[in-house]
């Protein structure tokens, strides 16, 4: 009988992987453009047409993630090492995900980082490996956002909106790398921190081609609510403010401290819940000081219960990306000047005639429910969020999505003498590049200054719910 249930899992994983196989590629004639256009208007957001830059990188980190997460299973379940935490595994690929000998002409190389140990993460918090790739390569596309930040990263969603991949400098690469191991360990020790759930770290590299570092984490956000207002708080003043007036066009805009100042913006919690945010905080912030981490921020987003999903902000802000073969050889021919070459060619063809449905029953809006996992988590067990409460712990009309993110940040050699020459200028309390401890200290600061009742509170009292939000929370 045990004997009988291990064949039909076995097989049901050999199914699994077969509809993840990159069969999906092949070259099949039957794909016309008619049909990809019909499929793709069927997928919410505003395509993104022809020469969209990032496409065939895109593919290839997908691609890439693809491969290491099956091969990852292939191998026996056992207890982490200390060398787990070093491991790197580098392949070489061609164009159809074939693995290649060292010495063979490759598209692209792939470098996945301590697979084991972020494999255990998504574990941790109840994520499959079936599920991640599902959500990760379901779809051919994905949909990019702006980075509210400096750094010059570049962000896509996943295509049911659940995580993010964004791609990191090296720097920051290599000291998450230099922290994993305790990072995992604090992971594993507080299930319900707010510091972002990072769950893999890959390497990409195109034939003549820069290598790009890049992590896959949680999207903070929810896939099934409006996001009203975000904000980016990290306790300092110089340069953190957002031209309001901008927000017109943009309604991904996320404020800043100087924005949250001037709103007189407050975090609207009860003591019980007071109690339990700033005693998770404290402990974030004290581990992320231990590990000489600094420049972190609190992502905050509020989702007006009252206003529930009716103005629409999610569906009229995230785009796809469309499969175009004439920009695709165009792309191919003029960077890469590859023109005659058989596998860039074979890529090209590929790509555009790969009908971009998801393996799962096409949806033409995203989901109106949550993951079940995050109703195991304290800040996610409020319909997905941290509900806002009155002085007397009763439920007001507003949901919290909090998350700590940047938390790369190395306060090394280069980071004190930026502190310093900034000092020079303004005062050593308002920059960001202080020490970590002081940092966290400041940070904490605002964050319980935050927290609070003030007369706005009463527009969120005796107010009947969205009925479109009711519905989605009795289902």
């Amino acid at each position: 009988m045990l004997s009988d249930n291990n064949s039909r899992t076995s097989f049901k994983k050999e199914e699994i992987a077969q509809k993840l196989s990159l069969s999906s590629l092949s070259i099949t004639k039957a794909h016309s453009l008619k049909k990809q256009s019909k499929a793709i208007e069927n997928i919410i957001g505003t395509p993104i047409k022809k020469d969209h830059v990032h496409y065939i990188l895109m593919l290839d980190m997908l691609n890439g993630i693809r491969y290491s997460v099956q091969r990852c299973n292939a191998s026996t379940n056992r207890e982490l090492y200390l060398k787990d935490f070093k491991a790197k595994h580098k392949i070489a690929l061609d164009v159809y995900n074939n693995e290649l000998l060292p010495s063979s002409k490759y598209y692209y190389k792939f470098k996945d980082y301590a697979p084991r140990v972020f494999r255990s993460i998504r574990e941790m918090f109840k994520i499959s490996s079936e599920d991640y790739l599902m959500s990760l390569t379901g779809k051919y596309m994905l949909t990019e956002m702006d980075s509210p930040g400096k750094s010059g990263s570049f962000f896509y969603y996943s295509q049911d909106y659940r995580f993010i991949i964004k791609t990191v400098h090296h720097t920051e690469h290599k000291y998450l790398l230099k922290i994993l191991r305790n990072y995992y360990l604090y992971l594993k020790k507080n299930p319900n921190t707010l510091i972002c759930k990072i769950f893999g770290l890959h390497r990409v590299k195109i034939q003549h081609g820069n290598k790009i570092h890049f992590i896959v984490m949680e999207n903070i956000f929810p896939p099934d609510k409006d996001i009203h207002e975000k904000y980016d708080l990290k306790g300092s003043l110089v340069g953190r403010y957002t031209n309001e007036k901008e927000n017109n066009n943009n309604k991904i805009l996320v404020m800043k401290d100087l924005n949250w100042i001037k709103r007189e913006r407050k975090i609207y919690l009860g003591k019980e819940k007071e109690n339990i945010l700033m005693n998770q905080l404290e402990k974030d912030v004290k581990f992320l000081a231990e590990n000489n981490v600094m420049d972190y921020s609190l992502l905050v987003g509020c989702h007006n219960l009252n206003k529930g999903n009716k103005d629409n902000i999610r569906d009229s802000t995230l785009s796809i990306i469309e499969p175009n073969p004439e920009s695709l050889n165009k792309k191919l021919d003029s960077k890469r000047k590859t023109k005659n070459d058989p596998m860039a060619i074979a890529l090209a063809r590929a790509i555009a005639e790969t009908e971009p449905v998801s393996l799962e029953i096409s949806s033409s809006t995203l989901p109106e429910t949550i993951p079940k996992r995050k109703k195991h988590f304290i800040f996610y067990h409020d319909d997905g969020g941290f509900r806002a409460t009155d002085e007397n712990n009763n439920d007001l009309q507003e949901l919290y999505f909090l998350g700590i993110i940047d938390i790369f940040t190395n306060y090394n050699m280069k980071k004190k003498i930026e502190s310093l020459s900034k000092s020079i200028i303004n005062s050593r309390r308002s920059i960001s590049s202080v020490n970590p401890t002081f940092y966290g200290q400041r940070f904490l600061k605002l964050i319980r200054n935050s927290i609070g009742h003030d007369s706005k509170v009463n527009r969120l009292r005796n107010l009947k719910p969205n009925p479109r939000q009711f519905q989605i929370t009795l289902n």
